[in-house]
């Protein structure tokens, strides 16, 4: 670039100086020529009108062609004389017609002067000076003479070629150094103009801190200050679009919902840590929304906003396995569009669990209640019922009044260790203690059944535990025990060290819990055989209860179980000091 620049200018420089030296040697050519003729004209006029004078001032007409051949020698011109009619009356020149001082009636400076009647005449033949004079100094017209000078140029045009060839050296050096200082100004523009070229270049790239820095004070500087403040303001102004963009980025990104913006080409522009978390392909800039999500409902909705530049919305199951969207695409300024996806999934599932609370709640008093009344419909409308038939009725009035209220207890109980607001008093005490105090507390429910409470190997570690809840663990564990192991004959207790917590165990020896039921046993009123679970009397919330106490206290709770050997519930807690601690004290 700055090498065609430089050439150009030298070029034009140099056709220009070319153009102004032609014309300035021509000019001084034709000048000093004109001048040369000019002076060379009026000489001769005036030495004609000196020969005429000379002329005649002699009386003696046969010595008039001596005469002429003293003034031509004189004047150092070829002197011809002729009379007013044109005859030849002497020259100084041979008689040769072929000689180029020939003069005669023909001659035009001659016609000029005696025809024409002017007082001077000129020519110029064969490089020729010619000039014709009329003398009226006679007493009578016939006696006018005519003198004509010829003098050759040779001289003019030796001076002339001299001139030229001074004028030509002159020329040439001038030339010269004109050229010189064209290449050395054509350089520096073009180094000036390499400068703004590279900072144009810079520019494009990326680099906004390019500067020209231009300290000359022409036109090219002013280019070159208005390109650097160009420069500052989209500096600026990208840095700020670059904080507004960092900024948008991290609100998106700190949203919980997941956000991804695509063309108006349906290709992915933008997505923020959540969309690219969730999205089951690699989220990539250019690649097409298809190949990332594939859920047919997000594509419906994003076309539905690129195509008809309005709000769309829907509901999106497919997109992370066991998770629910909602989905709302809106049309971008810029002709794509945006989508937000928001989890529902746990809102759906707590109105799910609602619903089933409401229908397992209701399911739960409606057996009782219909029993209730359908005993006492039949106590009120047999007034003749026998006593003993009245007493069996109240019995099992009694009894479901009995699970009712227990229910209610159990219902409250699973709201309270729910609710936000209950909190556990965790002391410390030994593992064995707790395992000890739990078995005297719940001996009494073993002594009119045919199962033996018995306590297993236990641990002394000390850790962290709300004596009061932990027993309530204890009942709900051995109670289910009692029930649904009871063909095991006995219940174990225990407790042991189990990677740094101490884990404690409830262990029948019953039918055992099928695989599919273990990981939801302690949801709220599921069980594993219903009309059993009924008619022992159980709410199906026990637990549950137990699951949230000792996750209150910082611990995990499950249940193991092969079918036909019986099933072992276990719960951890955290130690209230390493073991090695409280060996040395």
């Amino acid at each position: 670039m700055s090498g065609k620049v430089f050439t150009k200018l030298l070029s034009l420089f140099v056709l220009v100086l070319l153009l102004g030296t032609t014309v300035l040697d021509f000019s001084l050519r034709r000048i000093v020529e004109h001048s040369l003729h000019d002076q060379a004209e009026r000489s001769l006029i005036a030495k004609a009108r000196l020969v005429a004078s000379q002329l005649r001032r002699s009386d003696q007409p046969a010595s008039l062609a001596d005469r002429v051949r003293q003034q031509a020698s004189a004047a150092g011109a070829a002197v011809t004389i002729l009379d007013r009619q044109g005859h030849l009356l002497a020259r100084s020149a041979a008689s040769d017609s072929t000689s180029p001082l020939q003069v005669d009636i023909t001659s035009q400076e001659v016609r000029d002067v005696i025809q024409r009647k002017r007082q001077t005449g000129r020519s110029e033949r064969n490089g020729v000076l010619y000039v014709a004079v009329a003398d009226s100094g006679g007493s009578a017209p016939d006696d006018d003479l005519v003198v004509d000078l010829a003098y050759p140029l040779d001289e003019v045009y030796s001076t002339l070629r001299l001139l030229h060839r001074d004028i030509l050296l002159a020329t040439l050096l001038s030339l010269v150094f004109a050229i010189l200082l064209s290449a050395l100004l054509a350089q520096r523009v073009s180094h000036r103009l390499r400068r703004i070229v590279t900072f144009a270049n810079r520019v494009a790239s990326g680099d906004l801190t390019a500067r020209v820095e231009e300290a000359s004070l022409d036109e090219l500087s002013a280019v070159a200050r208005a390109l650097d403040t160009t420069a500052a303001r989209l500096e600026k102004s990208f840095n700020d679009l670059q904080s507004s963009r960092r900024e948008l980025a991290a609100l998106l990104d700190s949203m919980q919902e997941a956000v991804i913006a695509v063309t108006d080409q349906g290709q992915v522009s933008w997505s923020n840590t959540v969309m690219r978390r969730i999205a089951p392909h690699a989220v990539r800039e250019g690649q097409s929304l298809v190949h990332t999500i594939r859920d047919p409902e997000v594509l419906a909705c994003v076309e539905g906003a690129l195509r008809d530049r309005e709000v769309t919305r829907g509901r999106a199951t497919s997109v992370a396995p066991g998770r629910i969207f909602d989905i709302s695409a809106a049309p971008t300024p810029g002709g794509g569009a945006v989508a937000v996806l928001h989890d529902v999934t746990e809102i759906e599932r707590a109105e799910k669990t609602r619903r089933d609370f409401i229908a397992n709640v209701s399911h739960e008093l409606r057996t009782p209640l219909t029993s209730i009344s359908g005993y006492v419909e039949t106590l009120l409308e047999e007034p003749q019922i026998r006593e003993d038939q009245a007493r069996e009725f109240m019995t099992i009035i009694l009894k479901n009044a009995t699970r009712m209220n227990r229910l209610t207890e159990d219902l409250l109980a699973l709201a309270s260790v729910e609710s936000g607001d209950y909190k556990v008093r965790p002391l410390p005490v030994k593992a064995s203690a707790l395992v000890e105090d739990a078995i005297e507390l719940l001996a009494g429910m073993v002594l009119d059944s045919e199962v033996t409470l018995e306590a297993g190997a236990t641990v002394d570690d000390i850790v962290l535990a709300d004596a009061d809840a932990l027993n309530q663990v204890f009942g709900n564990l051995i109670e289910n025990a009692m029930k649904y192991g009871k063909s095991g004959g006995r219940v174990v207790v225990a407790a042991r060290l189990q990677e740094h917590v101490v884990a404690f165990s409830v262990q029948d020896f019953g039918p055992g819990i099928a695989s599919e039921h273990l990981n939801r046993i302690f949801e709220r009123f599921y069980r594993v055989d219903k009309a059993r679970s009924r008619e022992s009397g159980g709410t199906g919330l026990g637990l549950a209860i137990s699951k949230h106490i000792v996750l209150a206290h910082g611990g995990t709770i499950w249940a193991e179980s092969e079918l036909g050997l019986g099933t072992t519930f276990i719960f951890t807690l955290p130690p209230a000091a390493p073991r090695s601690a409280l060996s040395d004290g």
